[in-house]
């Protein structure tokens, strides 16, 4: 059964008002009942004590004179309405001399079965008093003693629904502040509903409208508790979702563009050929084409595994001291064709002989690779690229910086982004898949360096990123 946050708030209220009724109704009640008996009983007792040395002991010491027992009557009786109880004289025998509330016997009650050690060993007992009342009673009995012997006893007995009615006495203080805590309990029920019920409410529902993709939902949380910190978190999560969920989208939407214009060739080309459309002397010349196309739907298809690969938690890199100099020279060599065709040169600056640093070097190689790439499609015929190393923090940074067309401010964010393209800076090379710079930041990142940036519009533009620089001693270990 699903049972709401507030239910389950009403619900503990309750338990917890119940367990308050029970305890005091049954363990502070017992226990209240307990010093009530003693409390009595001591009372009790130290009255007995008084009447056995100021009257009782007369009695006895005068061999038990009828008049001194009218005399002891009396006073027991005035003492029977002040202490609300019954008072009997018992001889040592067990025999009941006389008793409070009535008139001297002519002939003495033999209590049965009587025995001056009560049960516990205590001074006062509850119960019956040896057959004697058809109600519980609380019953002290106190020695009376002469010439160091002890002659008979005084029991004083009260019912214990007196008793009973002491401990209730007791007990309603209690009850009254248990009904005020309980009426606090609810004010405090009510401040919990209003402080944390209502705004849960609040972010399990806009919770629900992220659920099924609606990320419009704003939560107006002006708090700076674990709640305000949590509405600023799903917010900030909302935003994230909805971006990333538009990226998606863009993604999807690039792939199945750059995917469709070859396929779209590829089909196209292979038909004409099959149906003689496209004569056998031309074939070549189309297959070509279609070689080209197939190229780069591979390429595509490289690059996008490359991206999926460079995921933080399951990407580990392989980080090894080595020459940034010398992988910048093998690197650039391999454009060596590359820039000969195009008339353009590959000039290197660098601030010492060797340059050491730590790092993945495959990857590195790639970002180099790639931003060598980058630079020659985006360069005139009849220029130069630079490729300069800089030592400076215990940080190597490294430049590739043309003289192309530049890229506008407008689009600087945006180059990084997968698939984009720009199609002013392109010129006329159409071949690129637009994950280049997607996949040196990513590897950057994955580094935890950082690259930048800069450029300007028909002079052209410079990429610097950092990696971290160690010392020829350790390279060497």
């Amino acid at each position: 059964m699903h049972l709401s946050l507030n239910i389950k708030f009403i619900l503990i209220y309750l338990l917890f008002g119940l367990c308050c009724f029970f305890c005091i109704s049954t363990v502070a009640s017992q226990m209240m009942m307990e010093n009530a008996i003693e409390e009595k009983a001591n009372a009790f007792y130290q009255e007995g004590m008084h009447i056995a040395d100021q009257y009782v002991g007369n009695y006895f010491e005068e061999l038990e004179n009828r008049k001194t027992l009218s005399t002891v009557q009396s006073h027991i009786s005035s003492l029977d309405i002040y202490l609300n109880a019954d008072i009997w004289l018992i001889s040592r025998d067990g025999e009941l001399i006389l008793g409070s509330n009535a008139a001297l016997p002519e002939e003495r009650m033999e209590i049965p079965n009587f025995n001056s050690v009560l049960p516990g060993g205590k001074y006062y007992m509850t119960g019956d008093f040896f057959g004697m009342f058809s109600e519980k009673t609380l019953s002290v009995l106190i020695p009376v003693s002469h010439n160091y012997h002890v002659r008979g006893y005084i029991a004083i007995h009260t019912p214990i629904s007196v008793v009973v009615r002491m401990k209730e006495g007791y007990l309603f203080p209690f009850y009254i502040t248990l009904i005020l805590l309980m009426i606090l309990g609810l004010f405090f029920a009510f401040a919990n509903w209003i402080i944390v019920y209502l705004p849960l409410r609040k972010l399990y529902r806009c919770a629900e409208e992220y659920a099924m993709g609606n990320y419009n939902t704003p939560i107006h949380m002006e708090r700076d508790d674990e709640l305000g910190f949590l509405a600023h978190t799903m917010d900030f999560m909302a935003q994230s979702l909805k971006d990333y969920d538009e990226d998606q989208r863009k993604l999807i939407s690039n792939i199945s563009h750059d995917f469709r214009s070859p396929l779209t060739s590829i089909k196209g080309y292979i038909e004409a050929m099959l149906d003689g459309t496209i004569s056998f002397e031309m074939q070549e010349k189309y297959l070509n084409i279609v070689l080209r196309e197939t190229e780069r739907l591979a390429k595509l298809t490289s690059g996008l595994l490359t991206l999926n690969s460079m995921n933080p938690k399951q990407n580990r890199l392989c980080k090894t001291n080595f020459d940034i100099n010398t992988v910048i020279k093998n690197t650039a060599a391999t454009f060596e064709g590359t820039c000969t065709a195009k008339r353009i040169s590959i000039d290197l600056l660098f601030s010492d002989w060797a340059s050491y640093v730590y790092a993945d070097m495959g990857k590195i190689q790639q970002v180099l690779y790639n931003l060598i790439d980058n630079a020659i499609k985006f360069s005139p015929s009849d220029s130069a690229i630079t490729i300069e190393t800089t030592e400076k923090y215990e940080k190597v940074f490294i430049s590739v910086r043309d003289a192309g067309v530049g890229i506008p401010k407008e689009n600087l964010k945006k180059i990084w982004e997968r698939f984009y393209k720009s199609d002013q800076s392109r010129g006329k090379d159409k071949k690129g898949t637009g994950l280049g710079l997607a996949i040196v930041k990513e590897i950057i990142q994955l580094h935890d360096e950082n690259i930048n940036v800069v450029s300007t519009q028909g002079v052209g533009t410079e990429f610097i990123f950092s990696l971290t620089k160690t010392n020829t001693e350790s390279a060497a270990e």
